[in-house]
Order: structure tokens, then C-alpha cells, then sequence
């Protein structure tokens, strides 16, 4: 596995108001999308392209274009929904499947409640969207998943990312084709599996504390 922390101005600019516990929820949403658009121009670096001619306005030449078959984006709900458009601005034409996970806040482990993907991700490049990477169980269960259905090259993009949840994901993910690219790699966990400093529940900082 391979991780990739992001370092830039804007990030750690963005980053920082989303670790603020008085930036309101429509504030948050907005940065988190500007900032996962950031993440992506890093994590699609090596997305697949093919070359095809074009006619310009003065003369005939090659240019790329993503390969098929296109490229797909998981967001993982629900935090995950609040990813996608930072992502999809970049890779406009990708396919988007979604996957639901639930947390048991007392074991820590995930489970699978809504999935809705190609049965077959043979030769797909795929984007999984998480915002927080914390103990890992969530994003290996779903990158497993993945992998069960055929994907060899899967990118996971993560706001934020503890040395627990890396290490769970280099043991767990061991020989698998996996990339993290992330704005930070916090300190640690606490005793609840938030991220210290982090910035709080992801879910609840974008929409708020209902159901």
C-alpha cells in the first residue's frame, strides 16, 4: 500500500478551517468540496488515458483521453456523498457507484448496509471517497469488497488519515494495489476512534446531527 500526504498551501489553508469547531455546515461542505478537488488533481495522476487526433482551429495533432472503460467513484455514504462533486468536477465522465457502511460504535467494526456497483471492476481504475481514514475497518472492508469484484488498482481519497487506521490498512491490505492520498496524517486516536486533532465527525460537521 502506498500513501500519499498532500503537501501544499491550500491544503493545509482548507484543512485548517475544517478542523475549526465553529465553521458552520455549509462552510464546511464548501471547503470540503474545494478541497477533495485538490486531492483529486494528486490521486488522477495516474488515471489511464488513451491518445485520439483531433483538428484544432490551425492544424491536425494527438491529444488523451480516459481510457475505457472509464474510471469509477465510490463514495462511501454517508460522508462520503459530501466527496463526490470535488471529485467528479475533475473526472466528469466517470461512472459513480455507491457504498453504504455503518460503524458500530462500540466494536469499531463495519458492516455493509447499501451497495450499488458493477458486479464485474475488471481493468477499472476505481476512486473510493471516505473523509475520515480512523481505525480502517470502514475502508478495508469496502476496498475488499472492491477487490472481490474484480479491481487491481484502487485510490482511496481520505481528509484526514490516523497511524492506526495506516497501519490497519498495510496489515489488512498486505500485496494489494491500493493508494492513499490524504491532506494529513494526525497524531493518533482516542479512546472513542475519533482522530486527534482531527476535526470531528465528518458526517455530522456536513449535515448536521440528524437520525
Amino acid at each position: 500500500m502506498r500513501i500519499h500526504v498532500v503537501d501544499h498551501p491550500l491544503v493545509a489553508h482548507k484543512l485548517t478551517t475544517l478542523r475549526d469547531a465553529r465553521t458552520d455546515s455549509p462552510t464546511f461542505r464548501r471547503l470540503a468540496d474545494e478541497l477533495v478537488t485538490l486531492l483529486a488533481y494528486e490521486a488522477t495522476r495516474d488515471v489511464r488515458v488513451e491518445e485520439v487526433g483531433i483538428a484544432t482551429p490551425v492544424t491536425e495533432t494527438t491529444g488523451v483521453q480516459l481510457s475505457r472503460p472509464r474510471p469509477l467513484v465510490v463514495p462511501i455514504i454517508r460522508a462520503g456523498l459530501g466527496m463526490l462533486e470535488g471529485m467528479v468536477r475533475l473526472l466528469p465522465t466517470a461512472e459513480v457507484g455507491f457504498l453504504g457502511m455503518i460503524r458500530d460504535e462500540h466494536t469499531l467494526q463495519a458492516s455493509t448496509y447499501a451497495n450499488r456497483m458493477p458486479d464485474d471492476l475488471s481493468g477499472r481504475q476505481v476512486y473510493v471517497l471516505d473523509p475520515m481514514l480512523a481505525t480502517g475497518g470502514t475502508l478495508v472492508a469496502a476496498i475488499k469488497e472492491l477487490i472481490r469484484r474484480g479491481a487491481d488498482d484502487v485510490t482511496a481519497l481520505c481528509l484526514l488519515a490516523a497511524p492506526e487506521g495506516v497501519a490497519v490498512m498495510e496489515r489488512d491490505l498486505a500485496g494489494t494495489p491500493v493508494t492513499v492520498v490524504t491532506a494529513s496524517v494526525d497524531e493518533r486516536l482516542n479512546e472513542q476512534g475519533f482522530i486527534v486533532p482531527g476535526l470531528g465527525d465528518a458526517g455530522d460537521r456536513m449535515y448536521g446531527t440528524a437520525g
